[in-house]
């Protein structure tokens, strides 16, 4: 998985590229990353939807403008001056009877009080920068608070909010390195876990996309594929020119999908539109952080993985598969007429909840690094100290690799591997991409393999990684003939040492897609 940059403000309506949009959505399945979880205290300055800040910063607005002291405030209401005090400043939360008598002094409407918006510039800043002070960077870079009073110079005040934009921002690109992103993907991998990869909220939205076309079951067609675009609105546009940066680009405005012409690099080129359509459907917004990103992209394949292969149809097709002992992945992906790896994935998130499977994904570049993987079987992918398991070298013999050394391509491989933490049956097949060859591998522990086609092969090997005499370090007749005898020229990733893109989609040219849109929107 790869991830994304900078905290963007994000405005309803916007036009997004990549088939994103900025639309308000349901409730994410995996919770919005910057949400408040686990944790009842609310924000500071706010209390059950009270902002207190802005409040005070109201009631002082209001009493000045009428030329009332804060003595006169007090006796008009049976407060003491320094109670007027604490409420102004947003220290206080008042009842609400307590703030009828104090519209009821200052001659407005309650509603008036409970306005959300800081009465003026100076006050809006005032607010932001309270909210700044009480909040856990300012705590974290043990700065001495900033007195925020009518004695602070607007100039002054204007600076220090602005310097407070820039720290967070500089602070948001810091984080977006490689490490942060690896820290993203195992939070991501582990909350997927607890779910045994299966989202019934997105199954759900699958579910009544396809009743609304009238799609009964079995494979989804492409004219299938253009109706669920038209009925949420969308044409769809094939063009040359598409900004090399994205897959899809959704223009919100005109309800249009663009999307590349005679594009090779999908194995189906119904995965982009779908994906482009997932977003929309789920409201998602221009994403804050890498974790957004992330969360956002599981999302959307998913929706499109369950468009393809609908959850009631592939579920009977299994369970008949199952009760037969003969299940297989290549037989999915044939009923549905999808990708290898559409149904690889697919059967990752049925096969617990409906099978009662445990199982294990594995996507392993021909070079023998880990691409991304998932389990719940308790299958020990190798991982770095972060848990983090993309980049990360597979065993020598495991099937993932063991499947590159074949010269049939053609056939499924299957293999039992004896590992740390058990013994695992696994399918696997190579796919080639515009990134090179692949292997696509689905497993289960020993004890389940008799539900499935392969558990007859006599292939079995055995893995004792991570301990460096399994493979990764060489024979020693190797070794004392060609160490130090030989120097070979490594061909790092170009952006092995660079932070990930920064920006709202990974490194996704923002003006190069307004200049795109530009040219193709109606006149």
């Amino acid at each position: 998985m790869t991830t994304t940059s900078a905290r963007p403000t994000t405005s309803a309506g916007r036009t997004t590229s990549a088939g994103r949009t900025t639309s308000a959505g349901p409730t994410s399945p995996l919770g919005r990353s910057g949400a408040r979880t686990g944790s009842d205290e609310p924000p500071a300055g706010s209390s059950d939807g009270l902002d207190t800040l802005v409040l005070g910063r109201r009631i002082r607005h209001l009493r000045t403008q009428r030329g009332l002291t804060l003595d006169a405030l007090g006796a008009a209401i049976g407060r003491a001056p320094s109670q007027v005090s604490m409420l102004e400043n947003g220290h206080r939360e008042p009842k609400l009877s307590l703030l009828g008598q104090i519209a009821q002094a200052l001659d407005v409407p309650l509603a008036e009080l409970l306005r959300t918006e800081a009465p003026s510039r100076r006050a809006a800043l005032e607010v932001e920068l309270e909210r700044a002070q009480r909040g856990p960077l300012f705590s974290q870079l043990g700065l001495p608070a900033v007195k925020v009073g009518k004695s602070l110079p607007s100039d002054a005040l204007e600076a220090i909010v602005a310097l407070q934009h820039e720290v967070e921002r500089l602070l948001t690109e810091h984080a977006a390195t490689p490490e942060e992103a690896r820290r993203a993907n195992a939070e991501l991998r582990a909350q997927m876990r607890e779910r045994d990869n299966y989202f019934p909220e997105l199954e759900d939205h699958a579910r009544t996309l396809l009743a609304a076309i009238g799609h009964t079951g079995g494979p989804l067609s492409q004219r299938a594929t253009s109706d669920v675009a038209a009925h949420l609105g969308f044409t769809l546009h094939y063009v040359p020119d598409l900004p090399h940066t994205t897959r899809t680009v959704t223009d919100l405005a005109h309800g249009r999908i663009y999307l590349p012409q005679g594009d090779r690099s999908f194995s189906d080129s119904r995965s982009p539109l779908l994906q482009a359509l997932a977003s929309h459907v789920l409201g998602h917004t221009e994403p804050r952080d890498y974790r957004d990103f992330l969360r956002q992209r599981v999302e959307a394949n998913y929706l499109a993985a369950a468009l393809m292969l609908p959850e009631d149809s592939a579920v009977a097709a299994l369970r008949a598969a199952k009760d037969e002992r003969r299940l297989s992945v290549e037989d999915l992906r044939d009923a549905f007429a999808v990708p290898y790896e559409t149904a690889a994935h697919r059967f990752t998130n049925l096969a617990t909840r409906h099978l009662d499977l445990p199982v294990h994904f594995m996507k392993v570049h021909e070079g023998g690094t880990l691409h991304k993987a998932y389990e719940n079987d308790g299958v020990a992918f190798p991982s770095d100290p972060l848990g983090a398991i993309e980049g990360q070298p597979v065993c020598r013999q495991w099937t993932a690799r063991v499947v590159f050394t074949l010269a049939d391509r053609f056939s499924p491989y299957y293999q039992y591997t004896d590992t740390s933490s058990g013994t695992y049956w696994c399918t696997s097949r190579v796919q080639s991409s515009s990134q090179g060859a692949f292997s696509v591998s689905v497993g289960v522990p020993f004890a389940h393999v008799r539900w499935f086609r392969g558990r007859e092969t006599t292939e079995r090997s055995k893995s004792t990684c991570p301990d460096p005499s399994c493979c990764r370090q060489p024979p020693t007749a190797l070794a004392e003939r060609w160490e130090g005898a030989s120097w070979p020229s490594a061909r790092p990733h170009a952006s092995l040492l660079a932070a990930l893109p920064v920006g709202v989609f990974p490194g996704v040219d923002t003006t190069e897609v307004y200049e795109f849109l530009d040219r193709h929107a109606p006149a």
